[in-house]
């Protein structure tokens, strides 16, 4: 029986922009499948003609989501999630719903605390307006260029942004930056599980919307547990990492990993 592998995206990309990946980790003799996130239409056109279809979904009710998807499947999945995505598998690793996570450069959980000034600009969109909590909020491609597409051709970065962007919900934004001072935050993840399957984080060094310093940070957060937790970084490599003109270095690597650790 083949794995079944789960990709998560994060905010403003669509789950179609997993495709590339999807083919290859097929050919590679796994079963992916990508599921958008609760209430994302099945196309980039449908999701930005309703963005209120995703609107005020947030941390806890994408990993439920995920849940379920991942409750439907012959096996315990290995979880592959960007940005935003790459918190909700690790979320779901802590509970143990997952053989094993590739979190790339994953949003920061609870118990992080760099807050770059990049990482501000990145999400000022969201953060400029407290309405924005429970609504869908659209990138201009400028400000996709600075959050997703500055390590890459200007040109390249209007394609990525053409092909697949899409409004995203605030709220995720709202909680991972209320985290801190929530003790009951949805952004928190059991870093101390002992049992759980190996996890790798991955950083791109040129990132702005989450920048080394803060998966270095959330590297720091699982020193409490012996099982398997490494770090992968691209020191060349931004937001885009996963869906650019590069992302096969990404994911060969996440391969290679993967079949590191019998998975």
């Amino acid at each position: 029986m083949s794995t079944p592998v789960v990709f998560i995206h994060g905010l403003w990309l669509h789950a179609t922009s997993w495709r590339p990946w999807i083919e290859l980790f097929r050919e590679a003799g796994y079963e992916p499948v990508a599921p958008g996130w609760p209430g994302e239409p099945g196309t980039v056109a449908e999701a930005r003609e309703h963005p209120e279809a995703v609107a005020d979904h947030g941390i806890d009710d994408v990993v439920a989501h995920y849940a379920k998807v991942i409750a439907a499947l012959p096996a315990k999945p290995i979880l592959i999630g960007h940005s935003f995505g790459g918190m909700i598998a690790q979320k779901l690793l802590g509970q143990d719903l997952a053989a094993a996570a590739v979190a790339i450069d994953a949003a920061q959980i609870k118990g992080v605390l760099p807050l770059p000034l990049s990482a501000l600009r990145a999400t000022l969109p969201v953060f400029k307006n407290p309405a924005n909590k429970h609504r869908a909020v659209s990138l201009t491609a400028e400000q996709f260029r600075f959050a997703f597409g500055n390590a890459v051709t200007e040109q390249e970065s209007q394609e990525l942004f053409d092909r697949w962007a899409i409004p995203a919900p605030g709220k995720p934004l709202f909680e991972a930056a209320a985290a801190n001072f929530d003790p009951h935050s949805p952004a928190k993840v059991d870093t101390a599980n002992e049992l759980r399957g190996p996890l790798l984080l991955v950083t791109g060094g040129r990132d702005h919307t989450v920048p080394e310093s803060v998966t270095r940070a959330t590297l720091k957060q699982y020193r409490h547990s012996h099982a398997v937790t490494d770090i992968h970084d691209f020191p060349d490599r931004a937001h885009s990492l996963t869906i650019d003109s590069g992302w096969r270095a990404i994911a060969d690597d996440s391969l290679a990993w993967l079949r590191q650790h019998g998975l």
